[in-house]
């Protein structure tokens, strides 16, 4: 069973998988797959460059993502372009890592990723979390993590599609927006819960009772 685990910019996703990690649960991360695709002598930087030129690359022969950015940003055909290069591959990875772990006997795993309601991708899933927090704590944590100033943070913010919108698709909601430790807790008690109706209902999805 495949549970997927979403979130927004500055929203603490990450922190919310690498609790799952540390109670043992394998948590498949799309970016890190998303680097790993594109590494060199990986099909898809090949493809890559013969799209976009060899000025995405650099000295080194690795990926300028600067550079890629540069290219596709404010243009949706050519984002679209390397949606078609990428995501198959990402998909591909995605499934090999999962059916490993089914092959140890887990009986469950998150797949971590930013885009997930975005790509309509979350009704694949047998469960959606989602990572929240207000509005004004996203864009107080965004500033202080990238450095960036108020009006470029919020540029940031206004980018993607919202918080709210992904919380009416959420099957569980981590609420973020307070201490480590509050976080923590909220952690523990989901994979609790979807520990046992995993293994005792095969059935992630929240009922009605």
């Amino acid at each position: 069973m495949i549970i997927g685990l979403t979130g927004g910019i500055a929203s603490g996703k990450s922190t919310v998988s690498r609790h799952f990690e540390s109670l043992g649960v394998t948590v498949i991360d799309a970016d890190h797959i998303a680097r790993k695709v594109v590494e060199p002598g990986q099909p898809a930087l090949a493809d890559i460059v013969e799209v976009f030129g060899s000025e995405v690359l650099n000295e080194d022969g690795t990926l300028n993502r600067t550079a890629l950015g540069a290219h596709i940003f404010q243009n949706p055909d050519l984002r679209a372009r390397l949606g078609a290069i990428t995501h198959p591959r990402i998909a591909q990875e995605m499934a090999h890592q999962s059916a490993a772990a089914f092959e140890r006997g887990e009986p469950w795993v998150i797949y971590d990723a930013a885009l997930i309601v975005e790509n309509g991708l979350h009704e694949a899933f047998d469960s959606l979390i989602v990572v929240a927090c207000s509005p004004e704590t996203q864009l107080e944590r965004l500033m202080a993590r990238d450095g960036l100033s108020e009006d470029e943070a919020r540029a940031r913010i206004d980018s993607q599609m919202p918080l709210s919108e992904k919380l009416k698709v959420a099957d569980f909601v981590i609420d973020n927006d307070r201490s480590l430790d509050h976080t923590r807790r909220q952690v523990d008690n989901l994979f609790s819960t979807l520990d046992a109706r995993i293994r005792h209902s095969g059935s992630a999805r929240p009922t009605d009772d």
